[in-house]
């Protein structure tokens, strides 16, 4: 027997009106969010692939990231994730995930495991050296000298990642090397 579209859209109105009115609330499942994540610490964070800034909710256990969806709370994204939000699970939970420094020398083939002690050290000391080798004290301009106090071998940049502090930090900091490239991804 056809059902014609009429009797299909008076069916469905039906069956929707019933089931309005029945008022009853549906049963928990074992896909419920709140069985699923009951028990977890709660952490909340902001996604950190572009410059949009939507929020996510983070479920850890024992230190171990076992869940992340969107915040419905959060005023940009309302609990929706991209794709790439969407996948933040992954990112934290991959056995191809590098957790230590890996460090390649020059002209070598091979990586080497090194310390984040070694490592730190490293980037200061190669700072230092591009910063003396680049700073710029004083500039002649149309005739007369001006200190400048400008490094124009370095440049930062910032990220979506980073809150409103940790931005303020990094220009800080650039401003007090002398960096005068100093940009950010997410400038709209």
């Amino acid at each position: 027997m056809g059902i014609s579209r009429r009797n299909f859209l008076k069916g469905s109105a039906l069956a929707a009106g019933g089931v309005a009115i029945n008022g009853k609330p549906a049963k928990a499942s074992a896909d419920s969010t709140e069985l699923r994540t009951k028990g977890l610490e709660v952490t909340t964070t902001v996604c950190p692939y572009c410059a949009v800034g939507c929020g996510m909710i983070v479920h850890t256990k024992n230190g171990k990231v076992v869940n992340i969806e969107g915040d419905t709370e959060h005023p940009i994204n309302e609990g929706s994730l991209c794709a790439k939000g969407s996948a933040m699970f992954q990112v934290a939970n991959n056995e191809r995930r590098l957790t230590k420094v890996q460090y390649r020398a020059p002209k070598s083939g091979v990586w080497e495991e090194k310390s984040w002690d070694w490592t730190m050290n490293r980037i200061a000391k190669l700072m230092k050296e591009t910063r003396d080798r680049n700073f710029v004290k004083e500039e002649k301009i149309k005739g007369e000298m001006y200190t400048v106090n400008r490094n124009d071998g370095m440049a930062m940049l910032g990220g979506a990642a980073l809150d409103n502090e940790e931005c303020y930090l990094l220009s800080k900091f650039a401003r007090a090397m002398g960096v005068g490239y100093l940009e950010h991804q997410a400038r709209i």
